[in-house]
């Protein structure tokens, strides 16, 4: 702002000098030429304050070059936003399938058996030892594929796990007993409620019978069926 305010003086007194001049030339010629010319020339106080109108135009006009001059702008950083994907993550190799199967019944080694994925019977009753003796495998398909976690019984009739759930309308109070939480006395009832009402038309019935109330039925409902 100092320099403005240098060139605004420089300025002012170049235009009062540059005024005189003109106004002094105006005066000589006009004098040549009309010998009784009438002039009117202004007071020597106006030339001040229109010096320091056209000081003020240039220091203005100085101003807007000064701030419209070229800039080097840099551009702006993009910064990359989300998870950076990494191509090892879909480059890795597919480890190979492994399942484990419950083989039992007619095998030298009934148990637990490790088997490739696409395993099928045949391999789950090798891996158990083989059959335990002639013509014991039934009617298994040896062919069928296995799953993980599959109970495969060799000599039933199929390679599905077998049924483990208690029918109430045909168990004894034995095998009712052996449910969790319900003993001799709680399996007597069992029997009666269903001697009295012909037989269980839905499990949830059981919590009629005295004694079963809804903890013990939350124990029960899974493990027996009509």
């Amino acid at each position: 702002m100092r320099a403005f305010q240098n060139t605004r003086i420089i300025t002012t007194n170049v235009a009062q000098d540059r005024l005189r001049s003109i106004i002094g030339e105006r005066t000589r010629n006009v004098a040549t030429e009309m010998p009784n010319p009438v002039l009117f020339e202004p007071p020597p106080s106006a030339l001040a304050p229109i010096a320091k109108m056209l000081a003020g135009a240039v220091a203005v006009i100085a101003i807007f070059i000064w701030l419209n001059r070229p800039q080097n702008i840099s551009p702006p950083t993009v910064v990359a936003s989300g998870m950076p994907i990494s191509s090892s993550a879909t480059n890795q190799p597919t480890p190979t399938g492994k399942i484990v199967v419950d083989v039992e019944g007619n095998v030298v080694q009934p148990g637990l058996q490790t088997l490739p994925a696409s395993s099928r019977v045949a391999d789950a009753i090798t891996a158990a030892g083989g059959l335990s003796g002639p013509d014991s495998a039934g009617s298994i398909n040896l062919a069928q594929r296995i799953t993980d976690g599959e109970l495969i019984m060799v000599g039933a009739t199929s390679a599905t796990p077998k049924e483990t759930k208690i029918n109430l309308n045909t168990a004894t109070a034995t095998e009712l007993d052996s449910l969790p939480g319900v003993g001799p006395v709680m399996a007597g009832r069992i029997v009666a409620w269903r001697d009295t009402h012909q037989q269980f038309h839905a499990i949830e019935e059981l919590q009629e019978v005295p004694g079963i109330g809804p903890k013990v039925f939350e124990n029960l409902k899974d493990l027996v069926r009509i």
